[in-house]
């Protein structure tokens, strides 16, 4: 989808009072609307592209679904901007036998923005959602050495940072390190949930014997979406939040962080970290 990068004229003005004006390749942004029949759910402000993947990802984040037999279809539905054109910013739903349906009186009344996966939410007890998958302590070891080398490989995949420079990176590894799905967003819990949402539309749910690397901080959100899909490793190559280090203890979920080339923080369950 074209609309990943859009070009726009800018003027870079230097220290000595010169100035120059140059084309520059933004990353997009557009709402994405979430509808069950032709009710709203919740609207989300993302990357245009893996839309399908972002839905689903985001609804196993919720506790809506968890396998792919859950989603009879999904479907763009009518939208348009200014000069007439289909937008593909809004998105049907149709779930499956199965499926725990949404109550849609508490849907979401407010835009989430690309930086905040859980905006919204009546309380944060909401959001401490029990996931169908356990996580369990014989799965998602990895070599320490592996563990290290999965943010290169992450930087060396993100053909759209590298173009804008303005995006955040998901990617699922498996415990060899080999990398299994990419996405980037400008959100980095929708690169997380357009990661998970194509895993399970691939059918690979539970992702028992996976580690999730982003690009990024660990947050509250991105402990609970990774838990939700029974991924027992998450590492960041930043910081981790007080909240998602407690939530990832609670978990059972390995959680590490400041992973930057030939040392990384363990926070939780460190055992699953072979040769640390």
């Amino acid at each position: 989808m074209g609309r990943k990068i859009i070009r726009r004229r800018v003027i870079r003005a230097m220290s000595d009072g010169t100035t120059r004006v140059r084309e520059e390749k933004l990353a997009g942004e557009e709402p994405l609307e979430i509808r069950f029949g032709h009710t709203s759910f919740t609207t989300s402000m993302r990357t245009p592209g893996d839309d399908f993947d972002l839905v689903a990802g985001f609804l196993l984040a919720e506790g809506i679904v968890t396998k792919s037999e859950h989603l009879v279809a999904m479907r763009y539905c009518l939208g348009t901007d200014e000069d007439g054109n289909q937008t593909y910013n809004v998105i049907e739903v149709q779930l499956g036998f199965g499926a725990v349906p949404p109550q849609l009186s508490a849907a979401r009344n407010v835009v989430t923005s690309s930086a905040c996966g859980i905006c919204g939410t009546n309380s944060i007890d909401e959001v401490r959602k029990k996931s169908t998958f356990e996580l369990r302590e014989d799965c998602g070891h990895v070599d320490l050495d592996v563990l290290l080398s999965m943010p290169d490989t992450l930087r060396e995949s993100q053909k759209l940072f590298s173009s804008t420079g303005g995006v955040h990176a998901a990617g699922l590894f498996s415990t060899s390190g080999e990398l299994l799905i990419l996405r980037e967003d400008v959100g980095r819990h929708n690169a997380v949930d357009k990661v998970i949402g194509a895993a399970l539309r691939d059918g690979r749910m539970p992702l028992s014997d996976t580690v999730l690397q982003v690009s990024g901080r660990a947050s509250f959100e991105l402990v609970q979406k990774a838990a939700m899909a029974g991924i027992p490793v998450l590492t960041a190559v930043s910081a981790p939040s007080s909240l998602a280090v407690d939530l990832a203890q609670d978990a059972g979920l390995t959680l590490a962080a400041f992973s930057r080339g030939h040392s990384v923080n363990l926070y939780t369950h460190a055992h699953r970290v072979v040769n640390a």
